[in-house]
C-alpha cells in the first residue's frame, strides 16, 4: 500500500485518528482531516513521536461546505482510498427539534455522499475504494438521537447504493458499523460506571472497544486482501448486535 494516497474526514480524533495511524504504519500518505484548527493543531501535536506520524497532513474542512470539499479534493494529485469518519450526535434529546435534526444529516449523510461525490474521480482513475462510517444505530433506533440513528441508518444504504452505482468504474464501497468504542463521541457514557457496566454485560467480549480495534478492519477493507468485498457494513463491535 506503500504509493497509495488516502483522504480521511474525521481524521484528527478517535476512530478517524486511529485509522489515519493505521493507514500511515503501513507507509500511505494520509490527507486527514478535522472541523475546526484546534483539532488539527490537536494532532498535529499527538504525532510528535514515532516513525510514521510523519506521513500524515492535518487539514482542516468542513463536510457541509461543497466548496471546501472541491477545493480539498482538487489539491489531490491521486487518491485511493476514501475513509469518511467525519460526524457529530447531539446530546439531551435535542436532535428531536427538526433544525438539529437536518443539521446532523448534513453532518454524516449529507457530507459522506458530498466527499463521495467529489473524489469519484480520482477513485475511478486508480480503482480505489470507500470505507464509510456506519454504527449499531445504523440497525438499532435511539430515543434520544433520531438524527444520529437516521443518519446512520442511511450510511448503510448510501454505501450499498453506491457499491451497485459505482462498480462499473471499478470503486469498492463498504462500511465499517463500530459498536461501543472508547472514543471522544462515546465519553459521555464511558464515563458513566452504571451505562459503561451495561454495555460490557452485553458485549460477549466483555470490554469496551478500542478505536484501534476498529482500524484493523478498516485496513482490511480498504486493501488488496478485500478486492471482492463491496456494499458491506461490517460490525466491529465484539458481539455487541448478535447478543
Amino acid at each position: 500500500m506503500t504509493s497509495k494516497q488516502v483522504l480521511i474526514s474525521g481524521g484528527t480524533s478517535g476512530i478517524g485518528r486511529a485509522i489515519a495511524l493505521a493507514f500511515a504504519a503501513e507507509g500511505v500518505q494520509v490527507l486527514a482531516t478535522g472541523v475546526s484548527q484546534a483539532e488539527v493543531q490537536a494532532a498535529n501535536v499527538g504525532r510528535s513521536t514515532g516513525p510514521s506520524y510523519g506521513s500524515i497532513r492535518n487539514e482542516v474542512l468542513e463536510v457541509r461546505s461543497a466548496e471546501q470539499v472541491a477545493r480539498l479534493v482538487a489539491t489531490l494529485p491521486r487518491l485511493d482510498v476514501l475513509v469518511n469518519c467525519a460526524g457529530v450526535i447531539r446530546r439531551g434529546g435535542v436532535e428531536h427539534d427538526p433544525a438539529v435534526f437536518a443539521e446532523v444529516l448534513d453532518v454524516n449523510l449529507t457530507g459522506t455522499m458530498r466527499l463521495c461525490t467529489a473524489a469519484r474521480p480520482l477513485l475511478k482513475e486508480s480503482r480505489g475504494c470507500v470505507l464509510n462510517t456506519a454504527s449499531m444505530l445504523s440497525y438499532f433506533g435511539s430515543g434520544v438521537a433520531p438524527a444520529y440513528s437516521a443518519s446512520k441508518g442511511g450510511i448503510a444504504q448510501l454505501t450499498k447504493s453506491l457499491a451497485i452505482a459505482w462498480a462499473a468504474d471499478g470503486i469498492r464501497v463498504n462500511s465499517i458499523a463500530p459498536g461501543w468504542i472508547e472514543s471522544p463521541l462515546t465519553e459521555p457514557l464511558f464515563s458513566d460506571p452504571v451505562r459503561r457496566q451495561a454495555i460490557i454485560d452485553r458485549t460477549p467480549l466483555a470490554r469496551w472497544g478500542q478505536p484501534e480495534d476498529v482500524a484493523g478492519a478498516a485496513l482490511f477493507l480498504c486493501s488488496s486482501a478485500a478486492t471482492f468485498i463491496t456494499g458491506v457494513i461490517l460490525p466491529v463491535d465484539g458481539g455487541y448486535s448478535i447478543a
